[in-house]
């Protein structure tokens, strides 16, 4: 007689070791639901009759989501007598709650977590359940997923009541034999006949959060990971916050002070310098408290920028304040590549390389099971739980009764803007907080965020304190290019300047850079002279950005320690560098972009207000992009057009940021601007009726993911004339951490690029020339070769 005990869930992690036991996986399975509920607390939003039930389904559909595991045909692939199966265990699992769980709508909704742990339940593909079982009839059900030995169900079934009763379930004894083939195609049926037509959103969105529950336990389980349980931005966070103030000298600000007494949704508008990221935080530790009292739990708080690097620096800046670097998740597309980052030096051999390496991938795992707390990342991470399904539905389950931070909305085109905002209406709906920080925001976001939440939203203004102003606008008419603009950068450096160049795309920025590098060079030394766009290898832009950092970081305590010299960069530089230069010369771009640009000059006002020299741009269609007109073949020229206008009325003046939300809003009043919010209101609406309102809410959405890729991530590829150097990389380290120590030499392209798939090393490679001072120089097209031209971009 087999012993529940021999029965197995998992297989030997690695040879002559014990697989985790059936009853072993189940038990941690049914704690991670339990943390789970102690962590989300009670969600509102679902509806009446569901609420009420929700997480004792989701904690009987943890429990039993494996119980099928016992049927022959599984174990004998666990035990290595057999390759595979080729059928599917959670269907033998169904068979079990119909004997344990006498009340029927209860029965019905842990069904719902059992079903769809691993596949979509509906949807016309071959991976769904439907697809798999849903003619089949009992004979046939019985011919493919048995036999499952009655004796071994009947032990497994009393022990699934003794343990679950012992829990606290809504659970009876069996009364006798259960034919467990026969309740599991009973009870699939049931599911189909339930979840394959249209739903109401409600009931819709109530079975994607039980499957994200049950599939997120699942996974934590399976991990043998923990969640952390305590909210650091918690009701002790304000006072800590002040007294570290205090002994400095420092007193919170009026904008930091409201912001910490709102209850409710905020925006936040302050100058740079001004501490609006402190005041955000503040306000996030009031919110995880009203949450909590409300909801119970430990509320996650998210805090979202749209750059890759600047969402690292704001990591470790979080860490920093709350004292505690390991409760911070970063959560991105390169997050391991970060962790790696802040745990080696350069002077660190292979083996100190290879071990952090490991614990790299462990940690970046460890966030993508949302193990933390705080987490800082793209929203991109956040709206992929829109895809659904049993990889994404835990991002939903986890995002419930949540603080959202959304800083540098501004950021992002009308696209991107209207999905966000769609997902903001949609974790508000789900009892989250929504805050919004930015140094300048037009009215029109403004009112959007207002309408999109469509309850009171708090507004805080930072502006009007007395702080000094920091900028000079002066105006070029001419290009940055040009012979004259260069003379004039040229007599910056030979006067000991620190000079910042922002060139609108890569080859302006290259050609500048081989323009105005020898000067720097020779008055200045090695070093003098920086280039930095999107289009290195990650291992070199790191390298440049360290260099930056040294040269030309804000130090506000050692204003001599600052040096000449010269970066020229595109648009990497504005908002992910903490740099401080003497003066600014850029061409010109949408205004929110050059606010950002002028925010890298005179960062901290130790200075009186620097030069910062606008350049007219060269305006022409891209290539093959049809007649509309692009400044630098970057931005649209509508806004650019509007933006310059407004700056020639103040060319000369000093200006500040308050004043610069007034020509935000001059620009967003035009013709240009109704276009612009016509256009983001029709992909929100676009995303909330696709995505999120789940009248199918087990139709597989997984063909989808390559979209939203594609939508924000673009993609990476390695040379091929670095394809050895990757190879030698990967073989430092199995699996995941060797491929994090190659990923040094990826270097990021949009999606149309022209590159090739190697399936042996699992990359794209692409065909170009390269240096590692200037970046990419020209992409192989097959005979043709494509190199930078002033005013392109790839």
């Amino acid at each position: 007689m087999t012993s529940l005990h021999d029965v197995l869930a998992k297989s030997p992690a690695r040879p002559g070791e014990p697989g985790e036991s059936l009853t072993e996986h189940l038990t941690k399975t049914l704690e991670a639901a339990s943390l789970l509920r102690q962590r989300v607390g009670r969600i509102a939003a679902l509806p009446d009759g569901v609420r009420e039930l929700f997480w004792d389904a989701v904690a009987l559909a943890a429990f039993l989501h494996d119980a099928g595991k016992v049927a022959d045909g599984f174990q004998r692939v666990v035990t290595g007598q057999a390759r595979g199966w080729g059928e599917r265990h959670e269907v033998v699992s169904l068979g079990f709650l119909p004997a344990l769980v006498p009340d029927p709508e209860l029965r019905a909704w842990a069904a719902v977590g059992v079903a769809t742990h691993h596949r979509p339940l509906t949807s016309p593909d071959g991976r769904s359940l439907e697809f798999l079982y849903g003619s089949a009839g009992l004979a046939e059900l019985r011919d493919r997923l048995g036999p499952v030995d009655p004796g071994l169900a009947g032990r497994l079934l009393e022990w699934l009541a003794t343990t679950a009763t012992a829990a606290g379930l809504a659970v009876q004894p069996p009364d006798g034999p259960v034919d467990v083939l026969a309740e599991a195609h009973a009870l699939l049926g049931e599911l189909l006949d339930t979840w394959t037509y249209k739903v109401t959103p409600d009931r819709g969105l109530a079975a994607v959060l039980v499957q994200g529950a049950v599939t997120l336990a699942d996974h934590l389980s399976s991990a043998h990971g923990a969640f952390h349980t305590r909210q650091p931005l918690d009701a002790g966070f304000r006072p800590r916050l002040e007294k570290a103030w205090a002994e400095t000298g420092r007193q919170p600000r009026p904008h930091q002070r409201r912001a910490a007494e709102t209850d409710g949704h905020l925006i936040v508008r302050a100058p740079t310098g001004s501490g609006k990221t402190e005041a955000g935080l503040l306000w996030a530790a009031a919110q995880v408290e009203a949450i909590a009292a409300a909801a119970g739990g430990a509320p996650r708080v998210f805090y979202t920028l749209p750059y890759l690097a600047s969402i690292n620096a704001m990591a470790l800046r979080l860490g920093k304040l709350l004292g505690d670097e390991d409760a911070i998740g970063v959560a991105h597309s390169r997050a391991a590549s970060y962790y790696l980052g802040v745990a080696i030096t350069a002077e660190d051999d292979e083996e100190t390389r290879v071990e952090a390496a490991r614990k790299a991938v462990a940690r970046a795992k460890a966030t993508r099971l949302f193990r933390e707390t705080v987490r800082v990342g793209t929203p991109y991470q956040l709206l992929r739980g829109a895809l659904a399904g049993p990889t994404h539905s835990g991002i939903l389950i986890d995002a419930a009764n949540s603080v959202f931070l959304l800083d540098e909305l501004h950021a992002y085109d009308p696209k991107r803007l209207g999905f966000i905002l769609a997902a903001t209406r949609f974790w508000k709906d789900l009892g989250g907080r929504i805050g919004v920080l930015s140094a300048t925001l037009p009215q029109a976001l403004l009112h959007l965020i207002e309408e999109t939440l469509g309850e009171t939203v708090h507004r805080v203004d930072g502006h009007g304190q007395g702080l000094p102003a920091r900028h000079r606008l002066r105006l070029r008419d001419r290009h940055l290019t040009h012979p004259a603009s260069v003379a004039e950068i040229h007599q910056h450096l030979a006067a000991g300047r620190s000079v910042l160049v922002v060139a609108n795309n890569v080859a302006d920025a290259q050609h500048l850079y081989d323009q105005l590098a020898p000067l720097a060079l020779q008055a200045h030394g090695p070093e003098a002279a920086l280039l930095l766009h999107s289009r290195f290898r990650r291992r070199d832009r790191s390298r440049i950005e360290e260099k930056i950092h040294d040269r030309f970081g804000t130090r506000p305590g050692d204003p001599a320690a600052r040096r000449p010299g010269l970066l020229v960069a595109t648009q990497v530089v504005e908002v992910s560098l903490d740099v401080d230069f003497d003066v600014l010369h850029t061409s010109a771009a949408p205004l929110e972009a050059l606010l950002q640009r002028f925010g890298r000059v005179n960062r901290i006002a130790a200075r009186p207000p620097a030069d910062v020299v606008v350049h007219a741009p060269a305006y022409a269609p891209r290539r093959g992009g049809g007649a509309e007109e692009y400044a630098d073949g970057v931005y649209p020229r509508e806004p650019v057009e509007a933006g310059w206008a407004i700056l020639t009325r103040h060319d000369g003046a000093v200006v500040d940021e308050e004043q610069a939300n007034h020509w935000l809003d001059e620009v967003y009043a035009s013709a240009w601007g109704e276009r612009w919010r016509a256009d983001v209101r029709y992909h929100q609406n676009q995303f909330t009726e696709a995505f999120l309102t789940f009248t199918y809410p087990f139709h597989d959405r997984d063909q989808l993911a390559e979209s939203f890729d594609q939508l924000f991530d673009g993609t990476e590829a390695v040379l091929r004339t670095d394809l050895e150097d990757y190879t030698a990389a990967l073989d430092q380290a199995p699996g995941a951490a060797g491929r994090l120590l190659a990923e040094d030499y990826l270097i990021p392209l949009p999606w149309w690029a022209p590159t090739r798939y190697d399936k042996e090393l699992g990359v794209r490679v692409v065909d170009a020339d390269y240096d590692q001072e200037r970046g990419l120089l020209a992409i192989h097209r097959g005979p043709a070769a494509q190199a930078y031209a002033p005013g392109e971009v790839i």
